[in-house]
């Protein structure tokens, strides 16, 4: 027997096949989740339990666990973790879960400028995209603003864990707000956002609507409004030759093109690995 012996009633193999069962009406991945909460709940990765624990006996804290993702909880607040480009970020209730599809923004970003020296991330919540590209750019410095204190205070906890506290920041910022700005030194060479852009009324899967932080997802009744506001202050933002990368809902491409269009800014749509509208490249016309 392995670690897990005498941990519980029932064997994980049996169990595991038994709560992806379970899973199946809420979850499009049922036995991973399954499998990612017996880790968690074995104190060992995934890969771990495949390999050493599948005779164990199921741990006690693996039905909390459970119950907790039958209810819709996402497997990363419940884990407390997200993989995202490569790295691993601490995230809670307090942020948006980084997803895959926002790694195009990160590709486009390095491609665009992989001289940027300067780094702005607007709403970085998690710090996802911020600290992966500054990953990748050893030489380049960044600023993450963001509202809310709660998601600032993970986003600085990540960039302490990924080793580039030294190298990034953390502003509490609203650009709602007259005079945001004001604090946040020369311009920069790249900005990234991902702003809210959900409309009011869009339906979501209860995983989303009922656990994700509702003021990072909604703007307004056609999911335009944070890009209304921060899309005419970015080309004082950006220093000659800057480019903003500005993630999009998948049916937003023609209006967000047309909002950068009249603060004088050109725009290269990129798609996403679903070949969906992902993210704007925006060039300010000097």
């Amino acid at each position: 027997m392995g670690n897990g012996e005498s941990r519980g009633a029932g064997g994980v193999a049996d169990r595991l096949r038994a709560a992806g069962a379970q899973l199946a009406e809420i979850s499009d991945t049922p036995r991973l989740d399954a499998e990612l909460l017996m880790a968690q709940a074995l104190g060992v990765s995934r890969s771990e339990l495949l390999l050493r624990h599948m005779r164990d006996s199921t741990p006690d804290g693996f039905e909390t666990l459970l119950t907790r993702r039958l209810t819709h909880e996402p497997i990363a607040y419940i884990l407390g973790h997200q993989d995202f480009y490569g790295l691993t970020f601490r995230v809670t209730p307090a942020v948006l879960i980084p997803r895959g599809d926002s790694e195009v923004l990160v590709d486009a970003a390095l491609k665009a400028r992989p001289d940027a020296r300067k780094v702005l991330d607007c709403g970085t919540g998690s710090g996802a995209l911020l600290l992966a590209v500054l990953a990748n750019l050893p030489d380049a410095e960044g600023t993450g603003i963001d509202r809310s204190a709660e998601a600032l205070e993970i986003a600085a906890d990540n960039a302490a864990r990924l080793a580039l506290a030294e190298r990034a920041r953390m502003i509490r910022a609203d650009w709602d707000r007259p005079d945001w700005a004001a604090g946040l030194g020369e311009p920069f060479d790249l900005i990234l956002a991902n702003p809210p852009y959900v409309e009011d009324a869009a339906e979501l899967t209860p995983s989303v609507r009922a656990h994700e932080p509702a003021g990072a997802l909604f703007a307004g009744p056609e999911g335009l409004d944070a890009y209304r506001t921060l899309i005419p202050q970015l080309p004082a933002l950006l220093a000659p030759g800057g480019v903003a990368m500005v993630e999009i809902g998948a049916s937003q491409a023609g209006a967000v093109s047309a909002l950068a269009r009249e603060a004088g800014l050109s725009a290269t749509l990129h798609r996403d690995l679903g070949e969906r509208p992902r993210v704007l490249e925006l060039i300010f016309k000097q």
